[in-house]
């Protein structure tokens, strides 16, 4: 279809979580108050790290990395969001769609490659704990990290330069409360056939790479375990993984339900209950998750704050 036959469009306007008034002030103060848990909660996560020096090792580092993500995509979504809630109209820009896109997808793909990583790191740890500072070397870690931003900066870009090849001259309306990939794919006039495949192919790579990778790391892992005498360490090596194996499952399998599917039977009112789990409850729970179920990270934190007390009641 010519695109000359179609004004271009300059901006959307999201539709947000729901149309009701009576829903909209008790909408706003929840994900405000989940906003405000999340930026303390892996602020509070990566300062902790960064601060406590017998958290400087390989999973610490993992999951700073973590934090950090989580920080970021929740900020690319919950703001704009809260706008929706007290504007008659949340209007994006064209430019600023694209770019809340490639970021959204840029951080999403970022934090499931992360996991995978992190059940790499668990492991290495478990399964060949005598190799595992040769293993996981700072070298390695980084590197690690930086084919962790890569898989994300390589899907980013294939969806977004696909989505800026469609023609968008149906209603403006993105019936969603962030630009993301099958809401701004319903408002096209043009063919999608290239961007449904991409979606398909980086989709099903994105999210069951991950999960095979973490898969058979826990499963090594739990086999492992199994093999431990020492009752207390059994307990404490379970306890590590079952916060891993929890954090991903809530995102991936919200993640799984929203984009392993197509496009023509994705039920968009439906499908904003798991994009809020994946998008907006995940990074909240992450440093929940990890935190009170992690006895270093608690004891650092005690530490932390010991030392703290001590240090402005010597200034008194």
């Amino acid at each position: 279809m010519a695109t000359g036959n179609h004004s271009i469009v300059t901006e959307f306007i999201l539709a947000g979580l729901t149309e009701k008034p009576e829903l909209q002030l008790p909408l706003f103060l929840f994900f405000l108050g989940v906003y405000v848990v999340t930026v303390i909660g892996n602020l509070g996560m990566i300062t902790l790290i960064v601060l406590s020096s017998h958290l400087h090792t390989p999973m610490y580092y993992f999951l700073s990395s973590l934090s950090f993500i989580d920080l970021c995509y929740s900020t690319v979504i919950i703001p704009k969001m809260l706008v929706n809630f007290v504007t008659e109209k949340n209007i994006i820009s064209y430019p600023e769609c694209m770019t809340q896109l490639y970021f959204f997808i840029f951080f999403i793909i970022s934090e499931g490659h992360i996991l995978a990583v992190i059940a790499y790191d668990r492991y290495v740890a478990i399964c060949k704990p005598l190799l595992y500072n040769v293993t996981m070397s700072y070298q390695v870690c980084s590197w690690l990290v930086v084919e962790v931003y890569m898989m994300g900066f390589i899907g980013a870009t294939a969806h977004t330069s696909c989505m800026l090849r469609v023609v968008f001259c149906k209603d403006k309306i993105i019936n969603h409360y962030f630009c993301d990939l099958f809401p701004l794919l319903e408002l096209s006039c043009s063919s999608t056939y290239i961007n449904e495949l991409v979606l398909l192919c980086l989709s099903a790579f994105n999210i069951l790479a991950p999960t095979l990778a973490i898969f058979g790391s826990y499963v090594s892992v739990i086999a492992s375990i199994l093999r431990i005498y020492s009752t207390e360490g059994r307990s404490k090596a379970f306890s590590t993984c079952s916060s891993h194996i929890l954090a991903f499952t809530i995102f991936c399998g919200s993640a799984a339900f929203m984009y392993l599917q197509p496009s023509n039977v994705s039920l968009m009112e439906q499908s904003k209950v798991p994009s809020v789990f994946y998008t907006i409850i995940v990074p909240m729970l992450n440093p929940l998750i990890y935190s009170l179920r992690n006895k270093d990270v608690k004891v650092a934190l005690n530490k932390l704050i010991q030392k703290r007390l001590f240090c402005f009641s010597k200034d008194l």
